[in-house]
C-alpha cells in the first residue's frame, strides 16, 4: 500500500514538472488597450520645520486634484496625522499644514482624482 501512494505521487510530480508549458492552466484575461492617460498631479513640496510641516502644492493641469498631508510624528506617544482632503483646481495653489508635539519622523501628501 505504501508503495503504491509513493508511485502516485512521484507520477503526479513528474506530470506536473514536465507538462509543455501551454498545457499550464492559466488565466483567459483579455489585454486591455493602453489608452493615453491624460496628465494628472499637483507638484507639491514638503518642508518640516521641527515640529511643524508645511506642503505647498501647485496643479498645472486641467483635472481636479484632491491632496492630503499625511505626518508621521517621531514619538510612540506623538498622534500621526491626516490633513482632509483639499480640491486644488486647475492652475490653483493650496498650502497644507501640520505638526506633532514633538519631532516629526515623515510627512507626505496624497492625490486622488475628483470623481
Amino acid at each position: 500500500m505504501r508503495s503504491f501512494r509513493l508511485a502516485s505521487a512521484t507520477a503526479a510530480v513528474a506530470l506536473v514538472l514536465f507538462l509543455p508549458y501551454e498545457a499550464m492552466p492559466h488565466a483567459r484575461v483579455q489585454p486591455r488597450e493602453a489608452s493615453p492617460e491624460e496628465p494628472f498631479g499637483a507638484a507639491c513640496r514638503v518642508r518640516i520645520d521641527g515640529s511643524r510641516v508645511t506642503a505647498h502644492c501647485h496643479n498645472p493641469y486641467p483635472g481636479i486634484d484632491r491632496v492630503a498631508l499625511h505626518v508621521e510624528c517621531a514619538r510612540w506617544w506623538d498622534l500621526d496625522g491626516d490633513s482632509s482632503p483639499v480640491a486644488v483646481g486647475p492652475a490653483r495653489r493650496v498650502l497644507l499644514t501640520g505638526r506633532c508635539w514633538s519631532d516629526v519622523d515623515s510627512a507626505w501628501v496624497s492625490h486622488a482624482r475628483e470623481p
